[in-house]
């Protein structure tokens, strides 16, 4: 069972998450935001991961504790969910159209937090959501979970669609990483023996 579970309490939220590798993309997403609660819907059923999160945060002062811990959480969850990363094909990518808009998103679980973010979202804000907190929890996301992750957008007009397909390619990218190849099934997909 690839799965993790975290709970994160802080003076501005408090976070309950759980994640299984080999779901099927269900989710229960409450994290006080809206807009994050619809991205990570649609992330986790690209991802076929089924994944649970409640936050209460301080939403009084703005999203972006809410915003940013969720991506800590997240990252918390999947470096347990995989572990030693046994079997693990390691490297996805996914060059995902939503509209007029391109995203490429490429993961390497390489046990080193990077991220790479090139993107030109047009609006500040998408409803109540401020645009730059993507960029903050894909940031939160890498750095917990040690991975490397690169988000370009190619193309795009409609800050909704932008967004949408950056999620949607996290997804499928994710998917494709963290997916056991059974050719290789009880080996470190790394020369160093560890990742």
């Amino acid at each position: 069972m690839r799965t993790g579970s975290c709970t994160r309490m802080t003076a501005e939220t408090e976070i309950t998450l759980t994640l299984d590798l080999d779901g099927t993309g269900k989710s229960d997403i409450n994290s006080g935001v809206g807009f994050l609660d619809h991205m990570l819907t649609l992330f986790a059923r690209h991802a076929r991961i089924d994944l649970n999160a409640r936050c209460a945060g301080d939403n009084m002062v703005d999203d972006h504790h809410s915003v940013e811990d969720i991506g800590i959480a997240l990252g918390e969850v999947l470096k347990e969910a995989l572990s030693e990363k046994r079997g693990i094909n390691r490297y996805g990518s996914q060059l995902l159209p939503m509209d007029e808009s391109l995203v490429l998103c490429a993961v390497d679980l390489s046990g080193r937090g990077t991220l790479r973010f090139t993107a030109n979202i047009p609006s500040q804000k998408i409803g109540t959501f401020d645009t730059e907190l993507v960029e903050e929890f894909f940031l939160a996301f890498s750095r917990t979970a040690g991975i490397t992750l690169h988000i370009q957008q190619l193309d795009g007009e409609n800050s909704h669609h932008i967004v949408e397909a950056m999620f949607k390619a996290f997804g499928r990218a994710l998917k494709q990483a963290v997916a056991i190849d059974p050719a290789y099934a009880d080996e470190i997909p790394s020369t160093k023996g560890v990742l």
